[in-house]
């Protein structure tokens, strides 16, 4: 059962995906796979904040630092692999990459010390018995997160690499602090400058 937590964050996540306001409504309660209803109710709450006017978002800082005040922390399960990439790529498991490698793929101003993939939870076991055959359990370099699946929404590929959203990467350097602050400021200020281009 989805929890209003959770939802919450799926509506947010299409509008920093889709900012430009050409969502209908009935189009964004079906890619955030959430009632009619709630979504109008969430929205005006959205729009007394002045994050929003109907489905376009009209302060796009603002938006990122609500989702990061709302948002869920996923499951984690930490290991030590050797080559995480190479084991990543033959796989054949879901995934999307966020943080380090991600945001080394994406703008290269992070060191990738350590691989933060998203999964799929009924993929976990699987993951797990793939990298213990390589790697060790326990606090390293590497680190699986589990959430609702809805993470994966606008993942794109990057260099063969499957990475999640940019707001989604966002968001989720804010929540880890230090250095990926400094991070997620620079490749938000790039998005927002995208998008008040965009919007003109």
């Amino acid at each position: 059962m989805k929890t209003r937590g959770v939802i919450r964050e799926r509506v947010i996540r299409v509008l920093l995906n889709e900012p430009e306001g050409t969502l209908t409504k009935y189009r964004l309660s079906r890619k955030a796979e959430c009632s009619f209803s709630w979504l109008h109710e969430f929205l005006g709450k959205l729009e007394d904040l002045r994050l929003v006017e109907n489905t376009e978002v009209k302060d796009y800082s603002g938006l990122i630092k609500y989702w990061l005040s709302v948002k869920t922390k996923p499951g984690k399960q930490e290991y030590m692999c050797k080559d995480p990439i190479s084991l990543i790529k033959k796989a054949q498991l879901s995934y999307a990459l966020t943080m380090y490698q991600a945001e080394n793929l994406i703008q290269h101003y992070l060191f990738p010390s350590r691989t933060d993939l998203y999964i799929k939870m009924e993929e976990k076991e699987k993951w797990h018995n793939l990298i213990v055959t390589e790697g060790l359990v326990g606090k390293g370099n590497m680190r699986l997160l589990t959430t609702d699946p809805h993470v994966f929404y606008n993942s794109f590929k990057r260099q063969g690499l499957i990475v999640v959203s940019i707001p989604q990467l966002i968001v989720d350097l804010l929540e880890e602090d230090g250095v990926c602050t400094e991070a997620a400021e620079k490749l938000l200020e790039k998005v927002v400058i995208k998008h008040a281009v965009r919007v003109q």
